[in-house]
Parts: C-alpha cells; structure tokens; sequence
C-alpha cells in the first residue's frame, strides 16, 4: 500500500471518533501533528457541535407523536423533519455544546484554490444499519417524510393516534440508541476518504496560479457541522473533491444530492469525471456529504463514493473496521482523484475557478 495512505490509516487506529468525543480530538491532534511533521502550518479552526443527532431526531419524533392532541405539534414537527433533512438547523445554537474542530492547510500560490475535503468523525450505529435491513434504508426514510407530511392533516382524523404511536416508537428506538449503541470504529466511514485526501494533498504539487488546500473535518455525522464551520474560510468559487467511504466497492462520483431537495453539483471537477474511466455516475439520495452545504451555497463540488449494493460497504455498523478495508480500491481511489486533479489543472480551473485576487487565508 502507498506509504502515506498507511501512516495516515494508522493515525487513525482508534476504538473511534465519535463526533465532538475527546476520541475525535485526539484524533485531530495526531493529524496535525503529522502535517505539521511534514512541513506545513496547519489552521486549526474551533466550533461546537453534538454527539449524537440522536436527540434532535427524538425532539421532531415526540412533536409528530402528539397528532391525537392537537394538529400545532405536528405541524411544527413536520417543518423540523424537513429543516433538518434539507440540511438545517435553526436550533442548533440550543444544542451545539461540546468542541470540535477542522484542521485546513494550504500549498501553492495563486487566485484558484481546489479543496480536498474528509471527514474524520465517526457515528453511532442503529438497528436500521444492519447489513439485512439497510438495503431498506431508503425507503424507510421516504415512509418518514410522507407520514411527517401527513401528520398534521391526519391529526383531525382517528388516524391520529395510529401516527402518534407510530412516532413515539420511534422515539423510543432512538433513545435506546442513545443509551446503548456503540460508535463505529469507521475504517470504511471515514478513515478511507481521510487517508486517500491527506495522501494526494501530500503528493500533489499544484500549478502555477493554484493553490491547493486540505481540509479534515468534524461533526460531519450529525449534520455536516464542520464543513458549515469551514464555510468563512473559503474564497469565492473554490472547487472541492469531497471523499467518503472509499476503502471497499466500485467506485462512483456523486453528480448531486439530497436526502429531499436535490442539489445537483457542477463546475470542473463533475465535468472532469465525466470525461475518465474508472468510476461511475451517481445521484446520491441515501444520506448527505460535508459537501451539501457547499453546494447549498454554490461552491463547485463533487464526491466520490464506493458502494456494494447500492449502500457504503459496513455503513455505521461494527463490521466498519480498519481491517476490513481493501489496500486495492485505497489505491485505485487515489489513481482516479490524482487523474481528476491533473485533468482539472491542465485546464486552468475552468469558468468555476475563484475569482481573481481571491486566495485562501
């Protein structure tokens, strides 16, 4: 295996890194230990986040429960699902508590900037993870946002108490969740994307006029907090190549995403990929990356994903092991980001590259 792809898997050997944990700090620390070992300042940029999405999901699921009683609880729980799933948080500033960060570097000189982008944090399992039942998981999200749809209009009808217990059981899971379910170990989600964006960043040596930049992220598990935190630090138009869950399965590029609204990506990096072998296109619906909010806010973006049957391989269960991990696709997953950027470069950043007399930080 590619040397640095090693060292970095190894940094990152821990029981977890659960999201906001002092198992993700330490983490964090012996990431920018390393980098700063090999020569480059690392920004350390600070913000507060959860633990857990848990409570939230908990908190939307208690008001949706309350149908029988009056149609003002699950209205308002109804325009939390959809917030939440649409990637924000009103609430957060209620909740977000315990510190986490994002380690950002930069290399090269010149007004384009391309952003490598991984999260480091791991997330707690669930019962909707398991390998039999999370080929599902899809569909169960969609029967959610129907009947959180639904709730308000069916809390004038006896079908209120039916949604009411339907929504309290799931409150009830999600507090078992909460007392009892494990943080993944997360060699799949996200070491993989971790070691494969630090290894190019590393290898890479950006032309004339670009900079190239890393940034390892926090609190991505529990609503892409981190990469919201990164938002202020990027100039305008900076192009960002997103990693997640490339250690097992073929290899796809996200043209978009979307739990519910879509978001379709765009800029040189999509159109890059479009035009190499190697991966396949993909409309990514299941869950959301720490590129949504870029996207949100019209950052050219793309990710790239393995997946077995259409889902991640191991996705938030205990069989996400560092040892489960395959050397080969690590290595093809590099091959293909390191054409992607050749391919970016050799074109001068195209029409989406920052604007001039923009630069990072």
């Amino acid at each position: 295996m590619n040397p640095t792809l090693a060292r970095v898997l190894e940094l990152l050997r821990l029981p977890h890194r659960g999201s906001a944990t002092p198992l993700e700090a330490e983490t964090f620390r012996r990431l920018r230990a390393f980098l700063e070992g090999e020569g480059y300042p690392v920004q350390t940029l600070p913000f507060k986040g959860v633990r857990s999405y848990g409570p939230e999901l908990m908190g939307i699921s208690l008001l949706l429960a309350l149908a029988p009683l009056s149609p003002f609880f699950p209205l308002l729980g109804a325009l939390a699902f959809f917030l939440y799933f649409s990637g924000h948080r009103p609430w957060g500033f209620l909740l977000d508590r315990f510190p986490s960060q994002n380690l950002l570097l930069w290399k090269g000189e010149g007004p384009r900037a391309l952003l490598l982008l991984a999260h480091v944090d791991t997330a707690k399992t669930f019962f909707l993870y398991h390998p039999k039942r999370v080929s599902g998981f899809r569909r169960q999200f969609l029967l959610n946002a129907l009947l959180a749809a639904l709730a308000p209009f069916l809390a004038l009808t006896p079908w209120a108490w039916a949604v009411g217990a339907y929504f309290l059981v799931q409150a009830g899971l999600l507090l078992h969740r909460e007392r009892t379910a494990p943080y993944v170990e997360g060699g799949n989600d996200n070491g993989s994307g971790v070691a494969v964006a630090t290894a190019l960043f590393l290898e890479a040596t950006p032309p004339p006029g670009f900079r190239l930049g890393l940034a390892l992220t926090g609190c991505e598990e529990v609503g892409a907090l981190g990469a919201k935190a990164l938002l202020p630090h990027l100039p305008p138009g900076t192009l960002v190549l997103n990693l997640d869950n490339v250690g097992r399965g073929a290899l796809f590029y996200a043209e978009g995403e979307g739990m519910l609204l879509y978001h379709p990506y765009r800029g040189p990096l999509l159109e890059a990929a479009r035009t190499l072998e190697g991966a396949r296109p993909l409309r990514y619906r299941l869950a959301y990356f720490d590129a949504l909010p870029l996207a949100q806010r019209g950052f050219p973006c793309l990710t790239l994903i393995r997946l077995e049957g259409g889902v991640p391989p191991d996705w938030h269960w205990p069989t996400d092991t560092f040892a489960r991990l395959d050397p080969g696709a690590l290595e093809a997953t590099l091959a293909y980001a390191r054409a992607l950027l050749a391919r970016v470069f050799a074109s001068g950043g195209g029409p989406f590259a920052g604007r001039p007399g923009s630069s990072p930080p």
